[in-house]
């Protein structure tokens, strides 16, 4: 008899893919890291991209469900990936089949308006409040080819951040919710209660939407101090 580690799955922000949590990944060896993509972008660039916010959660929720391997496993999203992090653990909570732990990071939650229709901005003024935002690299703002290729995933993923429809249903999965302090919704991060009659914690970071490249250790030992006795036995 093994024992399995926990599998982590990550969901990414609104542009991201794959790739996104690399800064993370090598500090969660007690874990199975799983990112998980939405369509149009990285090993998905094929699909089409999603304009609509329950395909988006359909589709993470297929791909987790397959890579499911009966080990207990854990979800953690980023802005957009929060949202759909608590959509699909709602799906799983009702299926009784919930992840053990939701963490969410990067928006408020539920409710509280994070962006006004960005996604329909001109060009020049959506670069504009993605630059404000942070995340992007210079190196990208200033690459015209680079631009083109990446305005129609942020559209598209914004647009799925910005329609999201969350189901009211209250979950009794722990939700553990990460903001950075500069955010301009990070006195309102206890909203994320509101979706769970389980045990709920918070921390604000120092910094701004993109606080979790600058504290991937932190967020690491979160993740790690609240789940590391999660084991499933296995032959």
């Amino acid at each position: 008899m093994k024992t399995s580690k926990a599998q982590l799955f990550l969901l990414h922000f609104a542009g991201g893919n794959v790739y996104s949590f690399r800064y993370l990944t090598p500090l969660l060896k007690g874990f199975d890291v799983i990112p998980v993509e939405l369509p149009g972008r990285g090993k998905r660039m094929a699909s089409p991209l999603l304009h609509d916010f329950g395909l988006a959660v359909e589709d993470t929720y297929q791909q987790i469900s397959t890579m499911r391997n009966g080990a207990p496993f854990i979800i953690f999203g980023h802005s957009l990936g929060a949202y759909l992090a608590l959509a699909v653990t709602q799906r799983l909570e009702k299926q009784h089949q919930p992840p053990a732990f939701l963490f969410t990071s990067g928006n408020a939650g539920p409710g509280i308006r994070e962006t006004d229709d960005w996604h329909l901005l001109e060009n020049d003024d959506f670069i504009e409040k993605l630059t404000a935002l942070g995340g992007i690299p210079e190196e990208f703002l200033a690459d015209k080819d680079l631009m083109s290729y990446y305005l129609p995933i942020l559209r598209a993923d914004f647009e799925l951040a910005e329609k999201n429809t969350i189901d009211p249903f209250v979950t009794n999965v722990p939700i553990y919710a990460m903001m950075g302090n500069q955010e301009e919704n990070a006195g309102k991060i206890t909203n994320w209660q509101r979706f769970t009659n389980a045990p709920f914690y918070h921390s604000l970071f120092e910094g701004g939407h993109f606080f979790i490249h600058d504290h991937p250790e932190k967020i690491a030992g979160i993740i790690s101090a609240y789940c590391n006795d999660l084991t499933s036995a296995a032959t």
